[in-house]
């Protein structure tokens, strides 16, 4: 299991995420705007986590379809959807192999849902799979981290219990939680995996609960990927620096 498989996390998700770091300021108008660019034919959300996309998306009346592997946080996207009285059409699958009954003129995978292919084969896979749900000339965005040498170097010297402090937020139950985590770098992979530990504080900062959770994800090279897109029939548009990485806009051939 991931991370974004457990019910705990995807219930906290957004309470924690702005902790974290990183600039995301300028996120919703960035897509949206990409929105009413290319996506007069159709939407679809890849893993779409809470829906942080699919709200402003369908608020805005975009015809919109979204997905996540992770069951509990499609269940999230859902019960925002609810609360807002929106109409999106959610399911759970992978990006590997999902299937729909039409063809959309927009992709998006926001954030760092791509790099969770954990092998070249797999993102082949999804780069195909993908293109076939588009219409000719449709567009996929994905976001990818620019590996450092210098983080690879020393996780590459972490270990499982080498956790280091990363935020601090109030969860769902309205209580204290602490975010740690233990990320370690395999070369020969590229794959950066590891435990996310969190903490639960009661008032006077004993720790009454402490959960582990797995996570894993792939380093990709920009020529590496700029490489693949080419062999699965992709035509790069832009590649531009935002968000702590890179947005890539690609077109179908």
């Amino acid at each position: 299991m991931d991370l974004h498989d457990f019910s705990d996390v995807a219930m906290n998700y957004d309470n924690y995420l702005n902790e974290l770091g990183g600039n995301y300021t300028g996120f919703e108008d960035f897509y949206i705007s990409l929105a009413e660019k290319y996506g007069g034919k159709g939407i679809i959300d890849i893993a779409c986590g809470t829906g942080a996309l699919v709200i402003p998306l369908a608020q805005r009346g975009f015809d919109i379809s979204a997905f996540d592997l992770s069951a509990a946080m499609v269940e999230e996207t859902n019960k925002k959807l609810k609360a807002e009285g929106l109409i999106a059409t959610t399911f759970i699958a992978n990006m590997i192999d999902f299937r729909t009954n039409r063809k959309y003129s927009l992709a998006i995978i926001a954030r760092s849902g791509f790099m969770h292919l954990l092998t070249p084969k797999e993102q082949r896979q999804a780069l195909l799979n993908i293109k076939k749900h588009l219409t000719v000339g449709g567009i996929l965005t994905l976001n990818t981290f620019e590996p450092n040498p210098k983080l690879q170097a020393i996780q590459m010297d972490t270990t499982s219990e080498d956790y280091t402090f990363r935020a601090e937020f109030i969860n769902s139950e309205g209580r204290r939680e602490r975010i740690y985590n233990a990320i370690g770098y395999n070369p020969q992979t590229q794959i950066m995996s590891g435990n996310w530990k969190f903490e639960t504080l009661d008032e006077n900062d004993n720790v009454v609960d402490i959960r582990i959770r797995p996570l894993a994800m792939r380093q990709t090279y920009r020529t590496e990927l700029e490489y693949l897109c080419e062999l699965c029939g992709y035509r790069i548009i832009n590649i531009r620096p935002k968000y702590g990485g890179l947005i890539w806009i690609l077109e179908v051939l």
